[in-house]
């Protein structure tokens, strides 16, 4: 019959092993962590040599996606790209896509992880503009016209795609061939979307419509349903000022949460 461990020692040895533990994972994340920002592509990197264009302040999350057909691709300056987005001009590297830059991703834009842009004759992606993760966007299809042929052996087609300034295109969204999006349209998550839609308007569903836009002289028809919490003015100054601006407008979404609530409590007590 083996002896029971001494319990003092079996304490201090299940201790040494959380200990070690904990210190396998701290080393792990920091390791990581200086593994993401030394696999960065920026203007500083040597990966900046292949792109067409990589501006000031770019940068490019690691781990990164499919990234080919860089000559052809130009990325503004202080765009952020999220980790795992794939940026492609071409069928496959290596191919000579001729004198023009088909992917143009423009200044200040950001791109949520997991995005796809896929380019083959021209995608231009204006300023300020934003992407929720997941989102897809090309300019090329295949056809079906041909019945004895399978669909993706096909010919493709390509429509260029235009996104214009400012505009916000939401979780999942897919932008196919053709699509002109005006300045500082919202693109619900999850929408379809192909054709033209004009500035200042709200598109969403499968095929995506025109859900909200504004009017000059009647504004946002149909009317929103509060006003926001600061000015745009105010917002463009928050931005500028990084952690410290984010905590100010996580303040004000915290005070207008709790006057909502107060509000709500006073309607049903009277």
């Amino acid at each position: 019959m083996s002896p029971r461990p001494h319990p003092l020692r079996h304490l201090l040895a299940v201790r040494a092993k959380e200990r070690a533990r904990q210190g396998v994972h701290t080393a792990v994340h920091r390791a990581w962590e200086w593994i993401q920002r030394h696999g960065e592509i920026t203007p500083h990197t040597p990966g900046r040599r292949k792109f067409a264009h990589l501006g000031e302040g770019a940068c490019i999350g690691f781990p990164v996606g499919a990234i080919y057909g860089e000559p052809w691709i130009s990325i503004g300056d202080h765009t952020l790209v999220g980790t795992h987005v794939t940026i492609s001009a071409g069928f496959v590297p290596g191919l000579d896509l001729g004198p023009d830059v088909i992917v143009k991703i423009g200044a200040s834009c950001s791109l949520g992880r997991g995005t796809h842009i896929v380019g083959h004759q021209s995608i231009e992606i204006g300023d300020d503009v934003f992407t929720g993760p997941n989102v897809y966007i090309t300019d090329q299809n295949h056809t079906y016209g041909d019945l004895d042929t399978p669909i993706g052996r096909q010919w493709p087609e390509n429509n260029p795609v235009v996104i214009g300034d400012g505009c916000w295109i939401g979780t999942g969204a897919i932008i196919l061939p053709g699509t002109r999006l005006g300045r500082n349209v919202a693109v619900a998550g999850g929408a379809v979307v192909r054709g033209e839609f004009p500035d200042h308007s709200v598109i969403g569903g499968v095929p995506a419509k025109i859900l909200r836009s504004h009017d000059e002289e009647n504004g946002w028809q149909p009317p929103l349903r509060s006003s926001p919490l600061m000015s745009l003015d105010e917002l463009a100054a928050l931005s500028v000022d990084g952690l410290e601006g984010l905590q100010i407008l996580q303040d004000k979404l915290r005070e207008d949460k709790l006057r909502e609530g107060e509000d709500k409590l006073r309607e049903e007590a009277g």
